[in-house]
């Protein structure tokens, strides 16, 4: 097994974190303060102090996505989150490679786009559907499964790429055709 870090986050995604987790809680403390006492109304109370509660977990709920680092094994690649990891097999790599701008004009389909990571079902032109495990966009390295494909960013993707090479050594480094592309991100 070989262990890789995750990108470090880049200054939008640690301003958008922190923003959006001040901005969350305070709905919450907002909202909570906001909560009739005393009233006639059956239950009001209990709705108040749901919808006072929901942005903050929110918060704590996408924090448990975070992206802390990739594990390479045999066959699979594990992505570790804060109290569990999720394993991407990796039957069918074709090609992998890394590019700085692969995730650009990206829409998320599902998932987190910038609250402490990039993570879930996104689309490009490029690309056509993937799925993102990623900090720091800058740091993209698609993978090239034979059904799908998978981005992530370890902080040193060079080292990633050879390491994927020794354990896949019939892997291709460098971009598929636009068809083979397109083939593999078809919409069902």
């Amino acid at each position: 097994m070989r262990r890789f870090a995750s990108a470090p986050w880049p200054t939008f995604l640690k301003v958008s974190s922190c923003l959006a987790s001040v901005l969350l809680l305070g709905v919450g403390v907002a909202a909570a303060r906001a909560i009739p006492q005393g009233t006639q109304v059956p239950y009001a109370e209990a709705f108040g102090a749901l919808v006072a509660f929901v942005p903050p977990a929110i918060a704590v709920f996408a924090a448990l996505f975070i992206v802390t680092g990739y594990d390479l094994e045999p066959g699979r690649l594990r992505i570790r989150r804060l109290l569990w990891s999720t394993p991407v097999p990796l039957k069918g790599l074709d090609y992998i490679y890394t590019d700085p701008a692969i995730m650009k004009c990206s829409i998320r389909l599902f998932g987190n786009g910038g609250l402490f990571s990039f993570t879930g079902l996104y689309r490009n032109r490029a690309l056509g559907r993937y799925r993102a495990f990623v900090t720091d966009p800058g740091h993209s390295v698609a993978l090239f499964l034979q059904d799908r494909i998978v981005v992530i960013s370890p902080a040193d993707s060079a080292d990633f790429l050879h390491s994927v090479r020794s354990h896949f050594p019939g892997v291709q480094v460098g971009p598929p055709s636009t068809a083979t592309a397109r083939g593999l991100a078809r919409e069902p």
